[in-house]
C-alpha cells in the first residue's frame, strides 16, 4: 500500500539548488474511472511497469522492472497520455519529499509528494512553509489526469 500526500509548491526551498534530479518520463496504457491504472515509467536508464488501484490518500501499488526492449515495445501504447518531469528528493524532517518539476505541456507545474508508513503519520504531518495548497484529493493533479488533460484549467481548492 502507498500512503502519500501531494502539495503544490509555494516557493522552491533553498536546499533545492544543491540537488541533482532524476529525469522521468511516464505514460499510461490503461486508466479507468475507478482508480485503476497501468503505467510505464522511465527513470534515467531504468524502466518500470506499475499497476495502481484506488484513489486518494491510500492506494495499492505494484511495480516490476522492465528491460529497455520491453519498455520500448509498450511505449507506443501510451501515445497522448504522457508526462515528463525531473524529480528531486528533499528531506522534510524525518521524511523525504519528492519534488517534481514538470516540462513539456506541463511546464511551470511544481508538485511535491510525501510518502508515509502509516495513516497516523500522514495525519500528523506538518507541511513546511515552502509547500503550497494540498492537492491529495484533487483529481486534476493526479499524474494520469495531467497526462490526459494537461495543466489544470482552474486553481486547486485550498
Amino acid at each position: 500500500m502507498e500512503i502519500e500526500r501531494k502539495f503544490l509548491i509555494a516557493e522552491l526551498p533553498d536546499s533545492f539548488k544543491a540537488l541533482s534530479g532524476l529525469n522521468i518520463r511516464q505514460g499510461y496504457i490503461i486508466i479507468t474511472d475507478d482508480g485503476f491504472e497501468l503505467r510505464l515509467r522511465q527513470k534515467d536508464d531504468c524502466f518500470y511497469q506499475t499497476i495502481k488501484q484506488g484513489s486518494g490518500l491510500v492506494r495499492q501499488e505494484d511495480e516490476i522492472e522492465l528491460t529497455h526492449t520491453q519498455f520500448q515495445t509498450l511505449w507506443p501504447l501510451t501515445a497522448n497520455r504522457r508526462i515528463e518531469k525531473v524529480r528531486y528528493e528533499i528531506p522534510v524532517g524525518d521524511l523525504i519529499g519528492e519534488l517534481d518539476i514538470f516540462s513539456e505541456q506541463l511546464e511551470g507545474l511544481l508538485l511535491v509528494e510525501v510518502e508515509f508508513e502509516t495513516l497516523e503519520q500522514s495525519q500528523s504531518f506538518k507541511a513546511p512553509s515552502w509547500f503550497g495548497a494540498e492537492v491529495t484529493d484533487d483529481k486534476r493533479f493526479k499524474n494520469q489526469q495531467l497526462a490526459m488533460h494537461g495543466f489544470p484549467k482552474t486553481a486547486a481548492a485550498s
